[in-house]
């Protein structure tokens, strides 16, 4: 670990620590600028799609790919690039949730998934889409309430995705080895009608 990323983390806990005494759900990254830490403000519909991703690759993973599961909350951290990130749904070797560690390594990660918030889509379609490359994540998806569209991103290389293909709500999207139905995925309505 890098002296830079050794102070990036260390700050970046107490940040957490520091957002555990503020009103609100907080959540603490490093991304390309150093720490951040951001107000969550989940959406029901966020946190249903989020949700119904999750389900369905886990309901697909057992046979293609035993011993792995997709969760929402875990980090995954690079310190060889300075970057810890907390995807929506990942999708992680089960055994590394186990351990003592506070975030997975990117090779316990075969995929990330966000759903884009309204308050900040840059994060997802500027910040991550270079930040999970650079960590060697093979496929990003990223679906996106306030348009009702997804994209598959995969093959990282330099620092960038090689492939990406585009899907609209109501699509079978394939997304690696498994296929996600989008069809009960809504759109984010008017403020304050989520």
């Amino acid at each position: 670990m890098s002296p830079d990323y050794a102070w990036m983390r260390k700050a970046a806990d107490e940040l957490s620590e520091y957002a555990q005494h503020l009103e609100g759900s907080w959540s603490v990254e490093i991304g390309a600028g150093g720490p951040v830490m951001a107000m969550m403000s989940p959406v029901n519909r966020h946190e249903r799609i989020a949700g119904r991703i999750r389900d369905q690759i886990n309901r697909q993973i057992v046979s293609t790919h035993p011993g792995w599961i997709a969760e929402t909350g875990p980090e995954v951290e690079d310190p060889r690039v300075g970057r810890m990130r907390r995807p929506d749904v990942l999708v992680c070797q089960e055994s590394a949730l186990d351990s003592d560690r506070d975030a997975l390594a990117p090779d316990e990660v075969l995929a990330c998934v966000e759903v884009v918030s309204r308050s900040n889509p840059s994060n997802d379609y500027i910040e991550k889409m270079a930040d999970y490359p650079a960590m060697g994540i093979g496929l990003y998806l990223i679906v996106d309430p306030r348009n009702g569209t997804i994209a598959v991103h995969d093959d990282p290389c330099r620092g960038t995705y090689q492939n990406s293909v585009p899907y609209i709500f109501g699509d079978a999207v394939p997304f690696g080895a498994w296929s996600i139905d989008t069809s009960a995925f809504r759109r984010y309505g008017k403020i304050g009608n989520a």
